[in-house]
């Protein structure tokens, strides 16, 4: 009996320590935030090829993993060491070629898009500047200021061309070495990515069995389980979403390709390649896409500005209730406003990045949040407030009758 009340007291002074040194850390992370995102930062610039192959190796996974079984099925299993590293090879070399042919198809046509872009600019300025004079030819005061506008921006440009070159070519050539240093190193990252990732599908076997030997060693059978089934929640979670997410986004680049020919827009490539791209981005992506192309748009043809957004509104109807949903399904689980409210936290938090990985992230947090929630409900006997939810805002769908012969 003693012995039982000595180990209680241990448990809750373990407890105390941990809270109070997860204050401690809380607290200085908070007052030297500043330090605190600098060294992450550096850690982070150090480990940026592990993180590109981990996540190389992650959307390969389940490629290897078929084509794995499939060539166990054709050599045998006494040859299982051979169709590993077989399906390794073959995943690489075909996630590579689809790479490079999208490259080589894609990269082209949009570089001769922004070439033209570039050129065309200053004649459609000039062209929107004299539109804007015939419609301001009955407004004078308008007139006046618009006139006054434009005189002082062309003041400014003049200013601007007799000042000394030399400092602007040396921040030009400046930026420009910093941009090519950055792209070498990114080069260097991505290659150092690819041999990561070759390693980890090759002992993503053992690195599973050691996290399995590790979660057994520290938590008890009823945790360890749970730690699992939580991870298996995980992997399927961002796997289903994220190959969901690029299949959808091909699938609206290409219609929105479709629909560019058709209706004769300038740069049809140019604009589905950021149709597609922002596509990835949940719920903000398809304005965060249309914008920048229906202002380009606006500068060549208002009317093809207009049809544009029409066309933007009605594709990305057909993505949010019909393409979207027959390739992702309910992946993620949430309602739209807890979407919006995870993509601006970790929009705010990491950028870009954020706004792609906080759907799928703060899904998982929901999901054990949710767990916790009901453990203690069940625990507490409140098995019926459980069951009311689940009927009042998730109710099973109910069976369609048989059809009579």
């Amino acid at each position: 009996m003693k012995l039982e009340e000595n180990k209680k007291y241990v448990k809750i002074a373990v407890t105390g320590i941990a809270i109070a040194l997860g204050s401690c850390i809380c607290l200085f992370a908070f007052y030297r935030y500043d330090e605190v995102q600098s060294v992450l930062h550096k850690i982070f610039s150090i480990l940026r090829p592990f993180l590109y192959g981990a996540v190389v190796a992650f959307l390969l996974t389940p490629m290897c993993r078929e084509l794995e079984l499939t060539l166990e099925t054709w050599l045998g299993q006494e040859k299982a060491r051979r169709s590993k590293h077989l399906s390794i090879l073959i995943s690489l070399v075909v996630a590579i070629t689809i790479v490079s042919v999208l490259g080589l198809i894609v990269v082209p046509q949009v570089v001769r898009s922004l070439v033209g872009v570039v050129n065309a600019l200053p004649g459609q300025l000039r062209s929107l500047n004299e539109q804007i004079d015939q419609l301001l030819v009955d407004q004078p005061e308008l007139q006046e200021q618009w006139e006054g506008f434009s005189k002082q921006i062309l003041n400014e440009i003049e200013i601007w061309r007799n000042k000394d070159l030399l400092p602007l070519a040396q921040t030009v050539l400046s930026g420009t070495a910093t941009y090519v240093t950055s792209l070498l190193v990114f080069i260097k990252d991505i290659l150092l990515g690819l041999v990561i990732s070759v390693y980890l599908l090759a002992t993503r076997d053992q690195f599973f069995a050691q996290a399995r030997l590790l979660v057994r060693s520290i938590f008890n059978d009823v945790w360890a389980n749970r730690i699992a089934g939580e991870m298996h929640y995980v992997t399927r979670m961002f796997n289903g979403f994220f190959t969901g997410k690029l299949l959808d986004s091909l699938i609206v680049g290409v219609l929105c390709f479709i629909g560019c020919m058709i209706m004769g827009f300038s740069s049809p490539v140019l604009i589905s390649v950021i149709i597609g791209v922002t596509n990835i981005i949940p719920f903000f992506g398809p304005f965060i896409g249309a914008i920048p192309c229906a202002l380009f748009l606006l500068l060549s043809n208002p009317v093809h500005c207009l049809m544009f957004v029409i066309f933007i509104l009605i594709l990305q109807q057909l993505d949010g209730n019909i393409i979207g949903p027959k390739v992702l399904g309910n992946t993620t689980g949430l309602s739209g406003f807890w979407v919006t409210f995870a993509i601006l936290l970790f929009g705010g938090l990491w950028g870009l990045t954020g706004m792609i990985v906080g759907v799928p992230l703060f899904a998982v947090i929901y999901d054990i949040i949710r767990r916790l929630c009901y453990r203690g409900l069940n625990k507490k006997g409140q098995q019926d407030m459980i069951h009311n939810y689940q009927e009042t805002f998730h109710p099973k769908p109910k069976p369609r009758p048989a059809k009579k012969k």
